[in-house]
């Protein structure tokens, strides 16, 4: 806290100071020799990397970056990350297995979170952050001084006779070790959480803003500037945009941008109350992007943009949450997406939520009219299946209880600073050039998904929900190898009249077109859910499975490892998001058979997002309901009737104990149309209504829906 309470330029000057005093006590760690062989070539590699991220700091701070030529800039990007590529990865130190093997059991772990957090440099340095660079290097300088002190011990000890064998057996405790880890983690928290929440909520922090609306765009050296790993996806993507017409360009944007308005209108949010919105998008969309900067400029919403987490503050995660771009080693990601677990504790996550509370205190002003995120995804990467590392750090079942603890508190701390009734959101996705050779007529073909018309679909959707709105439960059923058989329970229409379980949901917070959803009730929905093969945040599923008992997740599993045990932690880890069970937050019917066709048409299903995938198909989301934070906002539908199905009885626990009511995750799982053996709603009469049988659409008025699919078979 006592650099933020200085004046900036004192602070700038000290932390200059401490920058050269650590820069000049790095550069002899590779002179010395007082580790152990093995330890000593760690802090070696990290003195050169720390050496690298001086010479790239000076680069930035000088000009010299935008007169790299494209072939210096290349080649400064693959060795900011060579180490963790794929082909690399085995020898190296952010390889957890690896580490140990290196390391030892008592310090492996530690010394691979020391060299991931290192790599928190990077970003540092392209953002001229003096603060992210200096505490890193310090971190490593305390690090090693444990190392060094143990030595010294150890020759003390051997009355100044001390060997090189002697020295060499000489450790510092475990214990020591992980405390330099936890005071480093628990002394920063607040500032670094600090930077992050000033980078979402303020425009005029965006460092990615700069780049966006003042390089040429058609010069693509500029995607070097960010300091992301750039790959030919990026390059290709940029190509590409760059090719497109204005028209085109204008028109992508606007679909992005007039969803995310469309969103707050069919919300029945004041988006008048608003003045920023988060951009969140990924490298090679730039083009795109600076017309939405501007087209939300016109609404009178200023962008804020921030990175994507790269450290041990704001996590890392396969599943990138920012602006970002490639990602140079998934596996990377998933190796150290729980590395909290070395030193979490009670204490330290209350001192998580206390930095919180205070950086949303700071920025309360900016808070109150931050309008939410617009999102762009991407798909068509080669996909991913993790390998799971018994060396890597794993939360204990204490430690997932706090994690699941501190994700509930934070959700309703940001909630009463940026209130869920007041904002809203928007996702959009496209393909890169990994999806394939025909990636220029896939990604014409998703712009032409992502607009499709919208009032066609909005009038089949409501055939739709005026046959589900006379029915007590829905009847979902498999077919082929798909195992699925779920009922699911509907709320009571008091007065059908002017009440709707569904909402129509057309082209604004979830881009495209295409589905009808609900939050249905617990009690009395039941059965299994069954999926031969599904992406969830880029992870592969096979054959996953889930049971429900009054609404709740019971009994899950999947074929994706040789035991039961692994396959049920993969799940609990990445579904469940460490909680012992969860309920079904929505239900809803995908119509989009325009994207179903495309996916088959390409043999892209496989790499489809879940933004699209959910539109092909019945779905079903495990979590927070489709209005979590946002219940006690009236939603009304296009003929006026008003969407009543937004709590279950879970949410409704947030006017008595709001821990009870939320759990901060929302995974859909999508059952395709080619699986699907009947969609079908018993009414009060218990007459079936059947809306989907064998993958078509068999409800009188939806006939338009299958004539993509009619029109493949031809």
């Amino acid at each position: 806290m006592e650099d933020i309470l200085m004046d900036e330029k004192e602070q700038e000057e000290l932390l200059g100071e401490r920058y050269a005093l650590a820069l000049e006590r790095i550069r002899e760690i590779p002179q010395e020799s007082v580790c152990k062989e093995a330890f000593q070539k760690y802090f070696s590699k990290m003195a050169a990397f720390t050496e690298l991220m001086n010479r790239t700091w000076n680069v930035v701070e000088r000009g010299k970056l935008r007169q790299m030529s494209m072939e210096e800039l290349q080649a400064q990007n693959e060795e900011l990350y060579r180490d963790i590529l794929p082909q690399h990865y085995d020898t190296c130190y952010g390889n957890p297995d690896y580490a140990v093997d290196c390391l030892g059991e008592s310090m492996g772990q530690m010394l691979c979170f020391l060299y991931a957090e290192l790599r928190g440099m990077i970003p540092a340095a392209f953002e001229l952050n003096r603060f992210g660079m200096v505490i890193r290097m310090e971190l490593l300088l305390e690090v090693y001084q444990a190392y060094v002190c143990a030595a010294q011990e150890g020759v003390e000890q051997a009355g100044g006779e001390g060997t090189g064998e002697t020295v060499q057996k000489c450790l510092p405790q475990k214990e020591a070790v992980r405390q330099i880890l936890y005071w480093y983690v628990s002394d920063y928290y607040e500032s670094e959480t600090m930077q992050h929440t000033a980078r979402l909520l303020c425009p005029e922090r965006g460092f990615a803003r700069g780049i966006i609306m003042e390089s040429d765009l058609s010069d693509l050296r500029y995607l070097y500037y960010y300091g992301e790993y750039v790959t030919e996806n990026e390059l290709e993507t940029a190509r590409h945009l760059n090719s497109m017409s204005a028209d085109k360009i204008q028109l992508m944007a606007d679909t992005y941008t007039e969803g995310y308005r469309i969103g707050f209108a069919v919300g029945n949010k004041d988006i008048s109350i608003k003045e920023t919105v988060n951009i969140r998008y990924f490298l090679g969309f730039e083009r795109m992007i600076r017309q939405a900067v501007e087209n939300f400029d016109r609404i009178g919403l200023q962008a804020t943009f921030y990175r994507a987490g790269s450290n041990i503050f704001q996590g890392r995660s396969v599943n990138k949450n920012g602006w970002s771009g490639a990602n140079p080693n998934k596996q990377f990601d998933y190796d150290h997406r729980e590395d909290l677990a070395l030193i979490l504790d009670g204490a330290l996550a209350e001192r998580r939520l206390e930095g919180l509370r205070n950086a949303f205190e700071k920025c309360k002003t900016q808070a109150a009219v931050f309008g939410g995120p617009a999102v762009l995804e991407i798909f068509g990467e080669k996909p991913f299946v993790p390998k799971t590392k018994k060396q890597a750090a794993h939360l204990s079942e204490k430690q997932q209880k706090l994690s699941v603890e501190y994700a509930g508190k934070a959700g309703a701390l940001q909630n009463e600073y940026i209130k869920g009734e007041e904002r809203s959101f928007t996702i959009i996705a496209f393909p890169v050039p990994d999806i394939g050779e025909q990636f220029a007529e896939i990604f014409d073909d998703i712009v032409r998904i992502n607009t499709l018309d919208y009032k066609l679909y909005q009038g089949i959707q409501q055939k739709i929900i005026d046959a589900l709105d006379k029915g007590l439960t829905v009847r979902v059923k498999g077919s082929g190898e798909n195992r699925t058989d779920l009922t699911v329970q509907l709320h009571t229409l008091e007065d059908p009249a002017s009440q709707t379980n569904f909402e129509n949901c057309v082209a604004d917070v979830n881009i495209p077109v295409g589905e009808v959803f609900t939050s249905p009730l617990l009690g009395g929905t039941k059965g299994i859910l069954h999926v031969t093969r599904v992406f969830l945040n880029e992870l592969e599923y096979k054959d996953l499975w889930l049971q429900f008992e009054d609404g709740w997740v019971t009994d899950y599993g999947c074929a994706n490892f040789a035991s039961k045990e692994e396959n049920r932690k993969y799940i609990k880890d990445n579904v469940l998001h460490h909680h012992d069970r969860l309920p079904l937050g929505e239900f809803a019917i995908g119509t989009n058979t325009t994207a179903y066709v495309a996916a088959r048409k390409y043999g892209i299903e496989d790499k489809m997002p879940i933004l699209i995938a959910e539109k092909t198909g019945p779905h079903f989301a495990v979590g927070d309901t489709c209005y979590s934070h946002a219940e006690n906002v009236r939603v009304y539908n296009p003929d006026g009737k008003e969407i009543i199905a937004k709590d279950n009885e879970v949410s409704v626990l947030r006017d008595t104990d709001v821990s009870r009511a939320y759990f901060q995750c929302h995974t859909d799982i999508t059952i395709p149309y080619d699986e699907l053996g009947e969609v079908s709603v018993l009414t009060g009469e218990g007459e079936p209504i059947t809306i989907i049988r064998n993958g078509q659409f068999v409800l009188p008025g939806c006939e338009e829906l299958n004539r993509a699919m009619e029109e493949q078979q031809t």
